[in-house]
């Protein structure tokens, strides 16, 4: 009766249903091993084009690249638009479940501001069990007197407002906004009933897409939720057959980064027929102690609890779990042709459109972000589609899915890089860096390494 009564209220950002997705797949393009044709993307090179994008109003952040943004969609420049799971997304930028989507207003803010889709904070059939504290987050940064933020932490919960007042929310939303994505980040206990029952509810009111949260780092885990249950693969398994069947609408799993490999648990989402992978979640830290009071960060009464790292830190970590994730996508599902191409959301310090572009020339089909806008404000989306924009022209794309994935033939093993230098030496009869590690001398150390790096 759900998936009937949801089919007669079709919102128009939805392509077609989980059912006509199988039908469909063979049309979706993927982008292949593309040869880069020896660009590099040189600072010279980003500030010439820089200095000749569009000029207007001061949008976003100051001194960077800015482009108007309406209902989603640059006004100029190349086309940012992406089709994941059937859904369209006017530009590939989602706001990540967390502070910023926590209600009405500030998900209103973000679509008027110009994001592609909202992730809801994450919503659970009883709210009352949820009890946050404050001061919730920590801050890192270079130094002191530096304002510059490399690191966030946060001991922050799940949505401790009633699922009721939420779901109105979203309803509200979809209905001022019905061309645009509201994306439900989902979260129970091993209990198929509530499973059920959230997605039936969620389903009403007219969401698009599904999240499930399976990764938050200190959600509950005495409850099994959050990275507790990413982490049981069997206890997984279980939910994501409950959650497949029950829902009519794509459905995205959150994997934590926790774990030894997170392919893993990935791939068990997707085998019980969930449509896409979200990674990564924050990453389990202690943010650092106060040398005054001796008291870990953040302080609540004198104590703290290991919380969930994120900002421009976790950026490389991020890409090696997309990267890995994306290979066992194309290599597992989308290059076999079976059943409807699988998706996946790349989440992880994520400030630029230039981050963003790394992440989807690693397989990304769209780029979250949620600390950046704690820090920078909604409007940074103008700034990320200029700059995406931008990474674009220099390279002539005309569309996000001519160079998606395009970086991951790069990759190979130890091995073979080995093997392929060796050849290259030998064409070339030219030294690279120090042969061996005998050639290391105390006195030429750091121009020895320098030697070594390759940026």
């Amino acid at each position: 009766a759900r998936g009937e009564g949801w089919g007669g209220r079709m919102a128009p950002v939805r392509m077609r249903t989980r059912a006509a997705q199988g039908a469909q797949a063979a049309n979706v393009a993927v982008a292949g091993p593309a040869t880069l044709r020896g660009r590099k993307h040189s600072v010279g090179m980003r500030r010439n084009v820089a200095a000749r994008a569009q000029k207007g109003p001061a949008k976003g952040l100051e001194g960077r690249p800015w482009v108007a943004v309406e209902n989603g969609k640059p006004v100029s420049g190349p086309d940012l638009g992406v089709t994941v799971d059937g859904v369209y997304f006017p530009n590939p930028y989602v706001i990540g479940s967390g502070p910023p989507g926590t209600n009405y207003a500030v998900m209103k803010k973000a679509f008027d501001e110009g994001w592609g889709g909202v992730i809801a904070k994450t919503v659970s059939v009883d709210s009352s069990k949820v009890k946050n504290v404050t001061p919730r987050y920590a801050r890192m940064k270079p130094d002191s007197s530096n304002k510059e933020i490399i690191g966030w932490e946060n001991i922050e919960l799940i949505s401790d407002r009633p699922l009721e007042v939420m779901l109105k929310e979203f309803k509200q939303l979809k209905e001022e906004y019905p061309d645009r994505v509201l994306i439900a980040s989902i979260m129970e206990e091993y209990n198929k009933d509530a499973w059920e029952e959230l997605i039936g509810r969620c389903e009403e009111v007219g969401v698009d897409i599904f999240e499930i949260n399976f990764s938050c780092p200190h959600g509950m885990p005495e409850r099994k939720m959050g990275a507790a249950m990413g982490q049981d693969i069997e206890v997984l398994e279980d939910v994501c057959g409950w959650i497949h069947k029950a829902a009519n609408i794509p459905v995205w799993a959150k994997m934590t980064p926790n774990i030894t490999d997170i392919t893993v648990p990935a791939r068990v989402a997707l085998d019980q027929g969930l449509e896409g992978i979200a990674a990564i979640n924050t990453i389990q830290s202690v943010m650092g102690i106060n040398l005054q009071s001796l008291r870990p960060e953040p302080c609540v009464e004198g104590y703290s609890t290991p919380g969930g790292y994120s900002s421009k830190a976790v950026k490389p970590i991020a890409l090696a779990k997309v990267m890995g994730i994306a290979n066992m996508i194309q290599n597992d599902y989308n290059s076999k042709g079976i059943g409807p191409e699988r998706s996946l959301s790349g989440i992880g310090g994520v400030e630029t459109g230039f981050d963003a572009a790394e992440f989807i020339l690693l397989g990304s089909n769209t780029v979250q972000v949620c600390t950046g806008v704690m820090v920078h404000g909604y409007p940074l989306v103008q700034n990320m589609c200029a700059e995406l924009q931008q990474f674009m022209q220099e390279h002539n794309f005309q569309s996000i899915e001519e160079f998606r994935g395009a970086s991951l033939p790069y990759f190979t093993s130890h091995t073979n890089l080995v093997k392929m230098q060796k050849e290259a030496i030998e064409r070339k009869k030219k030294k690279v860096g120090l042969k061996s590690d005998d050639e290391w001398t105390g006195d030429g150390f750091t121009k020895e390494t320098e030697s070594m790096v390759s940026n």
